[in-house]
């Protein structure tokens, strides 16, 4: 209820700025990426994941959303699979400033979680905007939500929490059809925090389609017992632009 209750009191207050919203020009950016693997000898291992991004730029608002998907598994026994799903509206009130709402979700077979949820308030602040060059600040309070799967020594259970998430996006030109990218987010609680990274080369192929190289780094500074704390993937993504 806690976590309705946050997300209820976001949308009241973007609802006075609705009528202007209509009005905005809208512009449209997104990419599609996919990923796969595969192995054979002593073992066979196929992997294989999907992310699609979506953003929208008007006068005075900005709306993204993000969604991913992996698979992995090796002589038919799964390995990998998590999904996960975001959604941010901002509010832009400088060249520099924009205030955010954002709702996030992610499902991981793999982690002991069934399911974890995070909404949250904040401010971002652009540190860097040049042509070639982006640097975003972000961070703020916020409430989640992790539903923990049942194990043979504990039932399923949920935790509740306050906490603050802080986030940094960084992408830099390399050249004319290479591009350098790093994310990090940090979701702490007093019950656990979660760290990620993701650093990517992008190259341009031709038109809108380019490879991608990337590095995911995931931690969990209070995993489940028999989980690991540190997961990382390297991925090889054939990746479409919408723009």
């Amino acid at each position: 209820m806690k976590l309705v209750s946050l997300a209820s009191l976001a949308a009241i207050a973007a609802v006075p700025a609705l009528p202007a919203m209509a009005q905005e020009a809208d512009k449209w950016t997104g990419e599609g990426a996919f990923n796969a693997g595969f192995t054979t000898g002593n073992t066979e291992t196929r992997d294989a994941g999907v992310a699609m991004r979506a953003h929208h730029t008007g006068d005075q608002w900005t709306q993204a959303g993000e969604f991913t998907a992996d698979y992995g598994d090796t002589d038919e026994v799964a390995t990998r699979n998590r999904l996960s799903a975001s959604g941010q509206i901002d509010r832009i009130f400088s060249d520099q400033w924009n205030g955010y709402t954002r709702l996030a979700w992610e499902r991981d077979e793999f982690s002991g979680f069934e399911n974890r949820s995070f909404v949250g308030v904040g401010g971002a602040y652009k540190a860097i905007d040049a042509p070639g060059t982006k640097w975003t600040l972000e961070g703020g309070p916020g409430y989640k939500v992790d539903e923990l799967s049942a194990s043979d020594t504990a039932p399923a259970t949920k935790e509740e929490s306050f906490g603050g998430r802080l986030a940094s996006r960084f992408s830099h030109d390399l050249n004319e059809r290479v591009q350098m990218s790093d994310v990090t987010e940090i979701v702490a609680s007093d019950t656990s925090t979660q760290v990620s990274n993701s650093v990517a080369l992008t190259a341009n192929i031709m038109g809108n389609l380019s490879a991608r190289v990337s590095l995911d780094v995931r931690h969990d500074t209070d995993p489940l017992p028999g989980f690991e704390a540190t997961d990382t993937a390297t991925k090889f993504s054939l990746v479409y632009k919408i723009e």
